[in-house]
């Protein structure tokens, strides 16, 4: 008991000590509503009034409320400018184009026809014209216009997939430049919060209440504090290149987007959002036409065997003369037809080759499936830990941050605490601050790929028909980096 009522006493005494000198030498607090530059009479802090600082979000947003961007300003310009959704246009152009070619008939051939022809005092000889024509036979040109269609299909999907792949990346990027707003505007705060720790140490260490070791700390702590506001400055201009880039409009000058990192999180069932995936992603679409368009390949390698018909007709002016005439015989007509006899080439390494490829073809959908399954399996994990994690933050750990924070306070104003250590309470709750922003941005970008069905790189071209021997690429289902942990955010701050 002896010692415990010493203790307080000696912290009465300091807390006594403290307050006369922060009076004294015209000290203000952080969150205090007085200016620290005020007449000598109005230097007095009333306690009653002043009240802590908690950390707020969208404050950039409320400043700067005439010039904001919406969500909805991006989608449109992406729409607009993106060059990825143009090529994917013309990609469609151009297969039509080509499905049209693929049904054309052959053109006939005219020429001239000369047939023991000779000159000088001896006349005779014939000579003339000739038209050819190759009939088409076993419906082939039919089978190559169905062999173009899948390849219009084929387009048509990956168009649809493209405007998902644009529409999702500009959301994760916006995204993230919300989030890089609010951290700047958090680690700022913390800079802040470092400077008046370090003009507190002053004051102390001028008094003998703190040594040059406590000052140079404090020092210290600022200029990391300071040295993470400017990184993270860097960080917002980034992100927002970034978000311009995927928009297509590089040189859109640095605004201020407009959202709520806290409110209408992507609400997904993990189970439902990986059978989704797997089972509605546009890649499975483009496998099934890929497929389609592997069997359409193999009936038309079929068909070649079937020989073509050949036919040519024509006219010829015979010089020969008549029997006991002197007068030429004169036009005659002439006809052929042939046609190929498929005796050694019955187009079957064509076949052989075509079987495989359908093969092939159907077991890539099995693949896609359970490569969609896998990839979309780790992209929910990050959803999850990111979701526990902010609704922990939210509900349990900054909770009882801030009322340490303001328990302290209070305790300060009763000279029961001495400033350094509101100072303290104050900056760890701004850093879980920072902690719980960073959760929220990994809630929003993975459910943003989940919803997107894990296309999330805006500005890489759409694959051309003939080039979707993989219809899922690498980039397109990017792996994720690891799964999120406290100690993976802790790990960030600078």
């Amino acid at each position: 008991m002896k010692v415990g009522l010493n203790l307080s006493l000696l912290l009465l005494l300091e807390a006594s000590l403290l307050g006369n000198l922060s009076r004294a030498q015209d000290t203000s607090m952080p969150g205090m509503p007085m200016p620290r530059q005020e007449p000598a009479a109005h230097q007095e802090m009333n306690m009653e009034a002043a009240k802590p600082a908690y950390p707020k979000m969208r404050r950039t947003q409320q400043s700067s409320a005439g010039n904001l961007v919406t969500l909805e300003q991006m989608q449109k310009l992406a729409a607009d400018k993106n060059p990825t959704l143009r090529q994917a246009e013309s990609e469609i152009r151009a297969t039509r184009a080509r499905q049209k070619q693929a049904g054309l008939y052959p053109n006939p051939t005219v020429g001239y026809a000369g047939d023991e022809i000779r000159g000088g005092s001896v006349g005779g000889g014939k000579q003339g014209f000739f038209v050819q024509q190759s009939i088409v036979t076993g419906n082939k040109l039919g089978l190559s216009r169905d062999v173009s269609a899948n390849d219009l299909k084929l387009a048509e999907i990956e168009a649809q997939e493209q405007t998902i792949r644009v529409q999702s990346a500009v959301k994760m990027a916006y995204l993230r430049v919300l989030a890089a707003q609010e951290l700047l505007d958090t680690r700022n705060d913390i800079a802040r919060i470092a400077a008046d720790a370090v003009e507190t140490q002053r004051r102390l260490s001028n008094t003998g209440q703190a040594d040059q070791t406590e000052v140079l700390e404090s020092e210290v702590e600022a200029r990391r504090a300071r040295m993470a506001a400017r990184m993270q400055e860097n960080t917002l201009r980034e992100e927002w290149r970034s978000l311009a880039a995927v928009v297509g409009q590089p040189d859109l000058p640095l605004a201020t987007v407009t959202g709520d990192l806290e409110r209408n999180w992507p609400e997904l069932n993990e189970e439902e959002t990986v059978e989704a995936i797997s089972r509605n992603s546009p890649a499975n679409k483009i496998a099934d036409a890929a497929e389609q368009r592997a069997f359409s390949a193999l009936a038309r390698a079929k068909r070649e065997a079937i020989p073509d018909i050949q036919l040519r007709a024509g006219m010829e002016y015979n010089n020969d003369l008549l029997a006991n005439s002197p007068q030429a015989k004169g036009w005659e007509g002439f006809a052929e037809a042939s046609i190929e006899i498929p005796l050694f080439n019955r187009n079957q390494g064509n076949v052989a080759a075509g079987h495989a490829d359908a093969e092939r073809a159907g077991l890539e959908k099995t693949r896609i499936a359970l490569t969609l399954r896998e990839r979309a399996a780790s992209v929910v994990d990050q959803y999850a830990n990111a979701r526990l994690m902010a609704v922990e933050y939210r509900d349990e750990i900054l909770p009882r941050a801030r009322q340490a924070y303001g328990l302290m306070f209070d305790r300060y104003g009763q000279l029961l605490a001495s400033y350094p250590r509101v100072l303290e309470f104050q900056r760890k709750l701004y850093e879980l601050q920072i902690e719980y922003i960073s959760t929220l941005e990994g809630v929003w970008t993975n459910g943003i790929a989940l919803q997107g069905f894990l296309l999330t790189d805006g500005l890489e071209a759409p694959a051309r028909p003939g080039e979707m021997d993989r219809p899922i690429r690498e980039t397109n289902v990017p792996m994720p980096e690891r799964t999120m942990s406290p100690s993976d955010i802790s790990s960030r701050r600078p």
